[in-house]
């Protein structure tokens, strides 16, 4: 009699209990209910990727009535304002692309969601939401109802811990157990011994051996059928279907040797096969893990944040923020911890968090996210937690900031798997067709050989690892990556656009001096406390060169990009910025780069800055200058372009006046015309610039300040070295080059010995892991190497 399985979730049907709908068979009326709501929002289309995907759906009423509490909820949510509010929640049902697939269309199944992503390693699924049109509950009930019920833990949650998966541990375990038995049972049939009691008993120990074999070879190796299964069934071909055939090949010919009397078989070297593979994949997991904590934990960004105490402001590290600590928050930067709002209004924009950026009013006593950028005036907080570096390294991450390119490396390494697999296989029947009439005992040896030395994974990791390194390397030496593909991307770098000021010069040197009429301390101060509120480089010098005055509060404050300030004090207006925003006297023959003053209409002078330019220019701009064509982009006028020709290399290009749009529009220009473009700014007027070109890197001084759009920061410490960050991402590329010929070179030589019956399977379970750990050595000392041989030279 055949059996009846759901259509929802493959459960067997027991014929009381079945329920036809729609000319299909269901379980229950849960499992039937489910396909009712996908069928009406016109997502039956989730049964095409998989057969019977869905789990059936549990009874819950009343079971999630304690997300009615508002305190409970707000500690279940990542990020919370009047119009969004973000939850990540444990879905421990995530199995197969269906899940992935209905997980993130929730918004059609639920108004008021958002969007919905998964993290499928971490089972999580990660929502945004509009809390006035549909609550957490309302979420949480509806996963339930389709099957994927989430696993809520407040404890876990105060806890900060999640709970580890530790069944490769498990697997491990038993291989290790069952290997070390059999070797020591198997060793009389090593030296074929010949004593009464061994003779006696062989055939007991024989099958002691199957029996010990049972558990490493149905668990420990199960991960290898589930996958190759998998692969089978979506019609695609990888690496663990030749190594899942090996494994039952030689349990087979094993069991077969037992139960004819031929001999002990291979039991030895299955479970040996079995430990060692398992032993190379925790070694793989273990060392990723390591890089990937290197780079979440050590990779501290370099910007500052202005810490209160007092009557004193202090710039400190954002990583040195602590709970209580009263912070200042200017015209855009970025609120790096949650906090309350202490002045009395402000207005952030959370494009960071939400990828909208419309600006949220928030008044005096409302709580402030991490990630929210302060737009106006500056305003001031209170620290409520301390800062999670994980957790700003995920907004700069965020995929609504992500650009478009293909990663090469990433499909070389695609391509080999897909050809070697079917090459591996069809190399694989061919010796042991050859062997199978000579010696029969050869043949499976060959077989299995074969499938198990011919590994694509030292391959396969070779593009991440080096990648992974060097992003290490990197950012231990102050230059922060936002992922591994800007590597590739600096590697093809050949033309470099630098932002001239805060860039190319130091906010932190500069000759100031005051030319027109003389201020009074009431107009220093005025002018001092709307500096205070601004990023700008210029602002920063400007405002550290000015005397201490009293703190005076700003009525109203609006910066424009490229041009100025206008703030309003009391009944006083205040206007600072460059000569045509002030709408000042035109400037003098010798143009000069300066910030000109006008309060309640009546212009009062400026400021001029001899900038200084920082230490190693020179020496960068020679040393680029031989491989990239450099050109300087400046809002500023043409009063330093002499200075500029006399520092710089023939050849650069100098273009002034450029307002932020005409930034964007040269990059633009460039890349039309071929050019592989790298723009180095500072992340204020620069931002379109910066997301245009192929490489954005927002150059940091101490300012708190850095834009989505940037592929790297660079702490202004190190930017003298910018020319050996550039060699040594051309050099990690010629690294993957050596270890991809190096781990296909050991594939041929590993395929020659085992076509030739040479190697035995489980010398080829040893090799396998080893190769692993020789290339994932190989690039982590290559890429140290080249690292050290760049920063000599």
């Amino acid at each position: 009699m055949d059996t009846k399985n759901c259509f929802h979730c493959g459960l067997e049907i027991i014929e009381k209990e079945e329920i036809v709908f729609d000319d299909k068979l269901f379980c229950c009326t849960g499992c039937k209910t489910v396909y009712e709501i996908f069928s009406l929002n016109d997502m039956t289309c989730y049964y095409d990727f998989e057969k019977s995907p869905g789990a059936t759906p549990q009874d819950i009423n009343g079971k999630y009535d304690f997300l009615d509490n508002e305190s409970i909820v707000s500690k279940l949510l990542e990020f919370e304002e009047n119009a969004t509010a973000i939850v990540s929640l444990n879905i421990p049902h995530i199995h197969c692309s269906s899940c992935i697939w209905i997980l993130e269309n929730l918004q059609r199944l639920q108004k008021g969601i958002s969007t919905s992503q998964v993290n499928f390693p971490e089972k999580k699924v990660r929502i945004t939401y509009k809390p006035e049109e549909v609550s957490l509950k309302e979420i949480v009930y509806l996963l339930s109802g389709i099957g994927y019920e989430p696993y809520i833990s407040l404890e876990n949650y105060e806890a900060g811990s999640n709970k580890v998966d530790r069944s490769l541990t498990y697997k491990l375990g038993v291989a290790f157990f069952c290997f070390g038995n059999i070797m020591l049972l198997s060793f009389p049939e090593y030296f074929e011994v010949k004593e009464y009691w061994l003779d006696q008993y062989r055939g007991f120990f024989r099958w002691l051996i199957f029996a010990l074999s049972l558990p490493s070879f149905l668990y420990s190796a199960s991960g290898y059928y589930v996958s190759a299964y998998k692969s089978i069934k979506s019609k695609m071909l990888n690496i663990d279907i030749p190594i899942a055939l090996g494994i039952i090949v030689m349990f087979v010919r094993s069991t077969v040797d037992i139960v004819m009397d031929y001999g002990s078989g291979f039991f030895d070297s299955l479970t040996g096969l079995v430990f060692f593979m398992l032993l190379g994949k925790m070694f793989q997991i273990k060392t990723y893990s390591f890089l990937s904590f290197e780079r979440d934990f050590k990779s501290y960004f370099p910007i500052a944040i202005t810490r209160i105490q007092g009557n004193s402001e202090q710039s400190i590290p954002v990583y040195d923020i602590q709970k209580g600590d009263r912070l200042l928050i200017r015209n855009q930067e970025l609120i790096p911890v949650d906090g309350i709002l202490i002045s009395e209004t402000a207005e952030i924009d959370y494009s960071f968090v939400t990828g909208e950026a419309i600006p949220i009013t928030k008044k005096s006593g409302d709580k402030v996210f991490a990630g929210g950028k302060q737009i106006g005036t500056m305003v001031e907080m209170e620290v409520l937690h301390s800062v999670s570096q994980s957790y700003l390294t995920q907004l700069w991450s965020n995929d609504v900031f992500k650009k478009k390119v293909v990663q090469k490396h990433k499909t070389i390494t695609d391509q080999i798997s897909r050809y070697f697999t079917p090459l591996l296989l069809l190399i694989a029947f061919g010796g042991f067709g050859y062997w199978i009439f000579k010696d029969v005992n050869i043949a499976f040896n060959v077989f299995t050989a074969v499938l198990i030395v011919a590994c694509p994974c030292a391959l396969a990791l070779t593009a991440p690892f080096t990648f992974g390194n060097i992003l290490r390397i990197l950012g231990k030496k102050k230059f922060y990556l936002k992922n591994a593909l800007v590597i590739e991307q600096l590697a093809n770098v050949d033309t470099i656009v630098f932002d001239k000021t805060g860039t190319i010069t130091t906010n932190k040197k500069s000759n100031i001096s005051f030319q027109g009429e003389a201020l009074s301390e009431n107009k220093i101060a005025l002018v001092k406390n709307v500096l205070r509120a601004s990023n700008h480089p210029l602002s920063r010098m400007l405002y550290d060169f000015l005397p201490e005055t009293k703190r005076i509060k700003l009525d109203s404050f609006e910066e424009i990009t490229g041009k100025g300030i206008q703030a309003q004090i009391d009944e006083t207006i205040i206007q600072l910025g460059s000569a045509s925003f002030v709408g000042s006297i035109e400037e003098n023959e010798v143009q000069q780069t300066s910030v000109h003053i006008k309060i309640n209409g009546n212009y009062l002078g400026k400021y001029v800055f001899n900038n200084q330019y920082r230490e190693g220019l020179a020496t960068l701009f020679a040393n680029l200058s031989q491989q990239y064509q450099l050109k300087i982009l400046s809002g500023d006028n043409e009063g330093e372009r002499e200075a500029l020709e006399k520092l710089l290399p023939k050849g650069t290009e100098l273009i002034f006046n450029q307002k932020p749009e005409q930034k964007l529009a040269f990059i633009k220009n460039l890349q039309e015309s071929g050019k592989n473009v790298m723009m180095v700014g500072d992340g204020l007027n620069d931002a379109g610039a910066l997301a245009q070109s192929n490489v954005g890197i927002a150059i940091s001084e101490n300012v708190n300040v850095f834009s989505p759009a940037c592929d790297a920061i660079l702490d202004a410490s190190v930017f003298q070295q910018l020319h050996s960050f550039l060699k040594l991402s051309k050099k990690s590329i010629t690294t993957i080059k050596m270890s991809f010929t190096l781990s296909l070179l050991y594939n041929v030589v590993g395929l020659s010995f085992a076509v030739t019956g040479n190697l035995l399977p489980l010398v080829a379970a040893i090799i396998m892991p080893l190769s692993t750990i020789t290339i994932v050595s190989f690039v982590t000392l290559s890429s140290n190497y080249y690292a050290k041989r760049v920063e000599k030279k």
